[in-house]
């Protein structure tokens, strides 16, 4: 695929914000939408959602009206800070892929400057709202994954394939901030949610990579097709992990979550989410680009489909089982 424009991004942290023409409002709200990735942040607090309703569930359901939209807007926030100093950093590589160029960091429609103080000022009023309305606990944890997010794996995808490792666990913190919020601490449930959401992440990672291969290969990240484009180590690393998922969403069973209904759908859930990730292994198969991309794009279809039905179903059976 070709890359987006290679223009140099604009680096001075005093230039002025670029002044919306007349009728250019919708694209300036877009770009503050944007800037703070709101499919991203919405993932977070959906889970993070998860996390609180089934922890309140352990201390009893009239906890549950109890800080929940309070938790979920300290989460939104510091997500949304996370993301912009994300933006910030990756400017450069985000203008030479065309799936990023238009943001408006990338762009130069937003300078360096509005990047770093929006993320800086969402973070601390994210982690304040949180210190407020939860404990301490949650804020450090909020804290951690923000920090991992965009002073770890961030860099890291310039150097090492082993950033999409790193940048797992940041990516299935919205739960266990959840949990922390309603519990005030770490439980093994918590922990179990976490894992759903990380070993999740793997194949859905590895369809994304794929697809857009040339794209990160241009702006210089090390994804793995990047590294081995044979895509025999994106083909494994999808499959072992969707293998794995199948135990790990039976977890919350295990430990007396819910009922045996749940064990039923996730593991009916998992082999369908281990079928697809099977059938994604045909790109080693083909040399046909626009089939290799079918196949990518089905699995990562499927893995966003998956998790939302897991998760539905496992906080209906635990209200069934309580």
């Amino acid at each position: 695929m070709a890359p987006a424009s290679q223009a140099a991004v604009p680096d001075s942290v005093s230039g002025a914000l670029h002044v919306p023409k007349p009728g250019t409002t919708a694209q300036l709200i877009h770009d503050i939408q944007e800037l703070f990735k709101p499919r991203v942040t919405t993932m977070v607090v959906v889970t993070g959602w998860a996390g609180f309703y089934l922890g309140s569930m352990q201390s009893g359901i009239s906890s549950l009206q109890r800080g929940l939209l309070d938790t979920l807007f300290g989460i939104a926030l510091v997500s949304a800070g996370a993301s912009a100093l994300n933006q910030s950093i990756e400017r450069k590589s985000d203008a030479r892929m065309k799936r990023t160029a238009d943001r408006p960091l990338a762009a130069g429609r937003f300078p360096l400057a509005v990047g770093v103080l929006a993320g800086l000022a969402a973070l601390a009023l994210g982690a304040g709202w949180l210190a407020l309305h939860t404990n301490l606990l949650t804020v450090a944890l909020a804290l951690l994954t923000a920090f991992t997010y965009v002073a770890i794996y961030t860099p890291l995808k310039r150097l090492t394939t082993l950033a999409t490792f790193i940048g797992a666990f940041p990516g299935a913190m919205g739960p266990l901030l959840g949990w922390t919020a309603a519990r005030d601490r770490i439980e093994w449930p918590a922990v179990a949610l976490f894992a759903i959401l990380f070993v999740w992440q793997f194949p859905h990672f590895m369809a994304i990579s794929w697809m857009y291969r040339a794209e990160y290969g241009k702006a210089g990240i090390k994804m793995l097709p990047v590294v081995q484009p044979d895509g025999w180590s994106t083909v494994i690393e999808a499959l072992v992990y969707a293998v794995v998922m199948i135990p790990v969403s039976l977890a919350p069973w295990y430990l007396g979550m819910t009922g045996l209904t749940y064990a039923i759908i996730a593991a009916i859930l998992g082999l369908f989410y281990l079928g697809y990730t099977i059938r994604f292994a045909g790109i080693l198969r083909t040399t046909d680009e626009a089939r290799s991309r079918m196949l990518a794009r089905d699995l990562l279809k499927v893995s966003v489909i998956y998790l939302p039905l897991l998760m539905t179903a496992l906080m209906l059976c635990a209200i069934a089982k309580h």
